[in-house]
């Protein structure tokens, strides 16, 4: 029985990943529209459509880059 919990929470956060994957790439980018990719994976990304296009969205918006001193 515990496996088949463990098993079932396994699963329930492979699912939280994989909804979330246009979120996810968007911070890993340091997307400078990770808020906006956000909110539109949360509210529409239960439709496919709206999933494909937070996907599109933080594959294509513009990073943010951090300067960095040289010496």
């Amino acid at each position: 029985m515990l496996f088949f919990s463990f098993f079932k929470l396994m699963f329930l956060v492979a699912g939280l990943a994989f909804y979330f994957l246009p979120t996810l790439i968007a911070n890993s980018r340091r997307s400078q529209s990770l808020a906006g990719i956000f909110i539109l994976n949360l509210l529409l990304g239960w439709t496919f459509i709206g999933w494909i296009a937070a996907l599109v969205w933080a594959a294509t918006s513009e990073r943010r880059y951090y300067g960095y001193v040289h010496y």
